[in-house]
């Protein structure tokens, strides 16, 4: 399904609103999506932007003109998009978007666009300088705003945005979609946990660094309850192949689901990775303390952002895991 069509489908309220600006000219200078994790948050902001930009939009894009391809292919001059998902934005990112927009538009269609994917990972001194550019954007200057924790946005930010918000598709109609897909069983299983579009699922499992990831993942569950062996697999495995934060991220929130269902197992309650159910089973036996080992993974998750050294991440996690009770 493209994206196109999961707005139109799984987003009604969504698709409406933004339809009704389009058709009726009454856009606002700035938008904030808000949207769980694994919802197709950057996606649907290129899909909006695209919409404002494209030679025969329906009033949305049509996926198909001459503009919609070199924005897909990034040639299209007068769209900025900064993404926090792969690192920090730095103050720097957000002085070229003012810099550049503070200028007349190159291209025809005379409409500069930016996007800011995960705005809550700017620095301060970043956001402050944003500030001031929603406070008084220039004509036919329009914002694209993603976040998947409106907790952590702004205020400020919130109230000169107007809010879109993605709903989450229930898991079991994701999991219906990934296997009419033909997608490995373990990997929809992992990756449905956090991730809320068959496509984007079907689009990670390609990728070379989940392949990584998910490797790691496995060789770490092999080896968890044994401290010796867990720190040996860090040093010598995990942290060679596991380098971006990006991977982190996708790292321990695998293994936060696996934990999960560890806790639902000890407890005789139904597990969601059934393909894991061995080594669920013979952690929920070997490991002391996985509630709050699963507190410890989600607390360090938090920390990914804050430029936290990311082997340290590990070595601290591998020695929390196989600490005596």
């Amino acid at each position: 399904m493209k994206i196109k069509e999961y707005i139109k489908s799984k987003q009604p309220l969504l698709y409406r609103t933004f339809f009704n600006a389009l058709k009726n000219n009454e856009l606002s200078h700035a938008y904030l999506i808000v949207g769980e994790t694994g919802t197709p948050l950057k996606e649907t902001a290129i899909y909006l932007a695209k919409s404002l930009l494209c030679d025969n939009p329906q009033p949305l894009a049509c996926e198909n003109c001459i503009t919609c391809l070199r924005i897909d292919n990034n040639q299209y001059a007068d769209l900025i998009i900064e993404d926090g998902e792969k690192e920090t934005i730095k103050r720097e990112e957000v002085d070229r978007i003012i810099s550049t927009f503070s200028k007349t538009a190159i291209e025809a269609k005379g409409k500069v666009i930016y996007i800011i994917h995960l705005i809550e990972t700017l620095q301060p001194v970043s956001i402050n300088a944003l500030l001031k550019f929603l406070e008084e954007p220039g004509k036919d200057t329009y914002a694209f705003l993603t976040t998947q924790n409106e907790s952590r946005v702004l205020p400020t930010i919130v109230s000169r945005s107007q809010k879109l918000v993605l709903r989450l598709t229930p898991r079991e109609e994701i999991i219906a979609e990934c296997k009419n897909l033909s997608l490995p069983e373990d990997d929809i299983e992992l990756l449905s946990y956090f991730y809320n579009d068959a496509n984007k699922i079907k689009e990670v499992i390609l990728n070379e660094d989940y392949a990584d990831t998910k490797k790691c993942l496995n060789i770490f569950l092999s080896n968890a309850s044994n401290s010796n062996d867990l720190l040996f697999t860090i040093d010598n495995k995990i942290i060679k192949d596991i380098t971006t934060k990006q991977q982190a991220r996708v790292f321990l929130d695998m293994l936060t689901s696996v934990f999960e269902d560890v806790i639902r197992k000890k407890n005789s309650e139904k597990i969601f990775l059934n393909t894991y159910d061995k080594i669920i089973n013979e952690l929920a036996k070997q490991l002391p303390h996985v509630e709050s080992s699963l507190l410890e993974i989600i607390s360090l998750r938090r920390k990914i952002d804050s430029n936290v050294n990311i082997p340290s991440i590990f070595e601290h996690l591998a020695i929390y895991l196989t600490k005596e009770q």
